[in-house]
């Protein structure tokens, strides 16, 4: 049975704050205890010692999943960087597509060597996928 979310806020009542302290505090903690002015370690300090070690030991040997801030979002920019690059080729391909069936209406005729060399590499790349669409066709039908 899931438990609901834990409230992290003041409790106002001492009585129910100093229970909760208690139940608490049965985790490995190190605790300033607001009713005394004693520091308490569970389950004890060397206890707590093993168990910091244990935490600094385990980031180190796992780094390519640590992440700061600043390696955070050079991913995410690395990233979106990408994708604009990709969007950009599609965006590219797309213009050109459309730039021959203009072409093929009979309007915007191309103006250089390079937009038909362009359109010719639209034409194979299209001729292609074609190709390999009907391949799979037909070895479903087999």
């Amino acid at each position: 049975m899931a438990r609901k979310k834990l409230k992290l806020a003041f409790i106002s009542d001492e009585m129910t704050r100093k229970s909760t302290y208690k139940r608490r505090k049965k985790i490995c903690a190190i605790i300033c205890n607001p009713f005394d002015s004693e520091t308490e370690v569970w389950p004890n300090p060397e206890g707590a010692n093993k168990v910091i070690e244990r935490f600094k030991n385990a980031s180190v040997l796992n780094k390519s999943r640590n992440v700061n801030h600043e390696s955070f979002m050079l991913q995410r920019i690395v990233k979106a960087q990408n994708e604009l690059k990709m969007q950009r080729q599609d965006n590219y391909e797309k213009e050109i597509t459309l730039s021959m069936f203009q072409f093929m209406l009979g309007q915007n005729l191309p103006n250089t060597v390079q937009e038909i060399i362009e359109i010719h590499k639209i034409i194979d790349k299209n001729i292609k996928e074609i190709e390999n669409n009907l391949d799979a066709l037909n070895c479903h039908s087999i």
